[in-house]
């Protein structure tokens, strides 16, 4: 029993020696793990772990190399200080070794070459550069293709460095969509771009070979410098390449439609008067009912005077009359027409109004009517350099005024003319402007003589008249045209809803 007790003891602690000497229970695999790394002197190297470390990290000659802890990151920041080989061990928070590394400081001329470039292209983005293999390893995938070129000149000076230099993919394909809009705005809808590892497809179907070379020569255009690396490990730059998939189906093109053009034409037409009149008069008259009074000479070769009934006469108009007045008028009539016609092509446009009137009076009395309204010519012409020749004819009639018996008094304006306008700009096409001033003196009697009864009209003891009427009148007109270039017909339908206040539903 003792001996079986004995041997039962001995295999227990045989067990137990075995499990501490095994690293899958001390510590697991990575209690044995070694990695070797390179560092520089004056270049940081960061390394990230996948475990929780204690911070109590073991150098082995801590003058060669510093140390900069980030555990909640889980990094560890390696800093040379003097060139040197040396070991860091780092445990977990349980306390066991989980990783070794056996650390390489040096101070050769490849960490100089990484501070240079760092300096000269270190911010181009998605660009990373580093040591790797003993070897200056410039690599990533660049945003920009524009700092292609910049890395490029920059790395021809340094021969030996490891370049792996591509383009992001998402750029590519940016640029796929401006070639496409590039495409678009030369009228080569029907081609389209897509990236295929990293090369730009062109497909679709074009109408001539002439437009094939087209959308080939614009989509080179837009490719960026590539750099890649040669059999001999050296860099070479070269165009990115492009597989054309471009199909040409032989056929014309149909006529473009004709073009289009609105003509819109305004008559202004301003008037103004002014009229002050001043008139005096002082004609004192002698009247008398009934009574005469008779100068002669008798027989006897006298001088006799005879009167009948009683003498009497009453003086009027004893004081003077005086007569002052002002009258003034503004008017300002517009008259606008537009029409849309093609090119080449007439267009007319008439708006008339008939106004009745009766000419005559008692059993000759007959209606009659007065027509005013615009009235528009046009045929447009379309030039070079988007200008319009526009051969035109504008007729508008308005009613100035009304006569005593009651007629209207209507005006003419009239222009026919060929003139050239660029589009969307206006030009006044013809226009007359009339001033009339006249002044008349001592011709407005302020109270004239009325005889009574149908008789002869008194006489005036003495007469004064002093008048004065000063009249301006100002008259002109305008025509303005202007012509537009348009695609549809229905171009400018909002601004005439605008004008005439309608709501679309």
């Amino acid at each position: 029993m003792v001996a079986r007790s004995l041997l039962i003891f001995t295999l227990l602690l045989s067990s137990i020696a075995w499990a501490q000497n095994d690293p899958a229970t001390a510590g697991g695999d990575a209690a044995g793990q070694e990695k070797e790394l390179e560092v520089a002197v004056g270049i940081d190297e960061i390394v990230k772990l996948d475990f929780d470390f204690n911070t109590k990290v073991q150098i082995g000659n801590e003058s060669l190399l510093d140390l900069v802890l980030a555990p909640q990151k889980k990094e560890i920041t390696f800093k040379g200080r003097k060139p040197g080989r040396t070991s860091v061990t780092i445990r977990d928070n349980v306390g066991d070794v989980r990783i070794r590394y056996i650390v390489v400081v040096t101070a050769s001329g490849k960490s100089q070459v990484v501070t240079e470039l760092r300096e000269l292209i270190g911010d181009v983005e998605g660009l990373e550069i580093k040591i790797e293999g003993g070897k200056v390893v410039v690599g990533g995938e660049i945003v920009v293709p524009s700092d292609i070129t910049r890395v490029n000149t920059v790395l021809e000076t340094y021969q030996d460095i490891l370049r792996l230099v591509t383009l992001s993919p998402q750029t590519q394909r940016v640029i796929a969509r401006k070639m496409m809009d590039e495409l678009a705005r030369n009228n080569l809808k029907d081609v389209t771009v897509r990236v295929v590892n990293g090369v730009f497809w062109l497909e679709g179907v074009v109408s001539s070979k002439d437009k094939k070379d087209l959308a080939v020569a614009i989509a080179n255009a837009y490719l960026p410098d590539k750099i890649s690396l040669d059999t001999k490990g050296l860099s070479s730059v070269k165009r990115e390449s492009i597989i054309d998939f471009i199909s040409v189906n032989e056929k014309k093109d149909p006529a473009p439609p004709p073009k289009q053009l609105k003509i819109t034409s305004q008559f202004v037409e301003l008037s103004k008067d002014y009229s002050r009149i001043f008139g005096f008069k002082w004609a004192p008259l002698m009247s008398q009912d009934q009574s005469a009074i008779s100068f002669g000479q008798n027989s006897a070769g006298g001088v006799t005077s005879t009167s009948s009934n009683t003498l009497s006469a009453t003086i009027s108009n004893l004081f003077p009359k005086l007569n002052s007045a002002r009258s003034a008028g503004y008017a300002r009539i517009v008259q606008s027409g537009m029409v849309v016609t093609k090119d080449q092509v007439k267009a007319n446009i008439n708006k008339q109004t008939d106004i009745p009137f009766a000419v005559g009076t008692g059993d000759f009395t007959r209606a009659s009517t007065a027509s005013v309204g615009f009235a528009m010519d046009v045929t447009p012409k379309i030039l070079e350099q988007e200008k319009v020749e526009l051969g035109v004819g504008i007729d508008v009639k308005l009613t100035a005024s009304v006569s005593t018996s009651g007629t209207p008094i209507s005006t003419t304006n009239k222009v026919q003319t060929t003139v050239v306008i660029k589009s969307k700009e206006s030009a006044a096409i013809g226009g007359i402007v009339q001033n009339q001033s006249t002044t008349s003196y001592d011709k407005d009697d302020p109270a004239p003589s009325q005889a009574s009864g149908g008789g002869a009209p008194p006489q005036a003891l003495f007469r004064i008249l002093r008048s004065k009427n000063h009249q301006i009148s100002r008259n002109q007109y305008v025509m303005f045209l202007t012509p537009e270039i348009i695609e549809s017909a229905s171009t400018g339908t909002e601004e005439i809803r605008k004008k005439f206040r309608r709501r679309s539903n």
